[in-house]
């Protein structure tokens, strides 16, 4: 469920790493926007809530509403990886979503949303080198909602597991360091132990014979 915040006034830091556009000319783009970068979502949230949330800013009275939404996707898996473009049709709801709807909750993560300059074919897909989104290539915490572990982390962690694998059955000794702590040949020992000498039953059985004799 939303919970309203205090509007966002300030500008935003938001920009796409890949337009070419000079800081003026970008300006002017968004003052006449109509797209959102809705950032920070949980990869579990659908199309359908994000509809539901930011249809509350439409004007549909005006002959505005939203447009369409543009699910963010991994790259590889082609998953939904945490963002979305979200368009509507007038300017007006869209500055009214960054003043009302950024900051608020969606599936208990506060969601970012920004002006954008506008969705072209490619921009769907995550930046990192996983698939994902660039963020979540370097995150080091534990995020459920965005799918567990970042990716470097899953591959440091990966190889760390392949690395003690490794170490502990090299020389086919395992973790014994020492022949006297493989616990398989421990009982080896103790079963030799146990085991009568052939040699002396043999002499008691001739003993046993030669009294019972006499």
């Amino acid at each position: 469920m939303a919970q309203v915040v205090n509007p966002l006034d300030h500008a935003s830091t938001y920009r796409d790493s890949q337009s070419r556009l000079d800081a003026q000319k970008t300006q002017e783009l968004l003052d006449r926007s109509s797209t959102l970068y809705v950032g920070n979502l949980s990869f579990y949230t659908t199309e359908e809530q994000i509809y539901d949330l930011f249809q509350k800013c439409a004007s549909p009275e005006d002959g505005g509403g939203v447009k369409r939404i543009i699910m963010g996707l991994d790259r590889n898996t082609r998953t939904p990886c945490g963002f979305c473009f979200v368009e509507y049709y007038t300017h007006a709801e869209a500055a009214a979503a960054v003043r009302y709807i950024s900051g608020t909750k969606l599936d208990e993560r506060i969601v970012r949303c920004d002006l954008d300059l506008g969705y072209r074919e490619g921009r769907q897909y995550g930046r990192g080198k996983s698939g994902g989104q660039v963020r979540d290539e370097l995150r080091q915490d534990y995020d459920a909602g965005r799918g567990g572990w970042g990716a470097q982390a899953q591959r440091e962690r990966r190889e760390e597991v392949v690395y003690e694998h490794q170490t502990s059955t090299a020389g086919g000794g395992g973790e014994w360091k020492h022949a006297n702590d493989n616990p398989f040949k421990r009982q080896r020992e103790d079963d030799d132990e146990m085991e009568p000498n052939p040699q002396r039953v043999r002499d008691n059985d001739d003993v046993d014979t030669r009294s019972g004799g006499s």
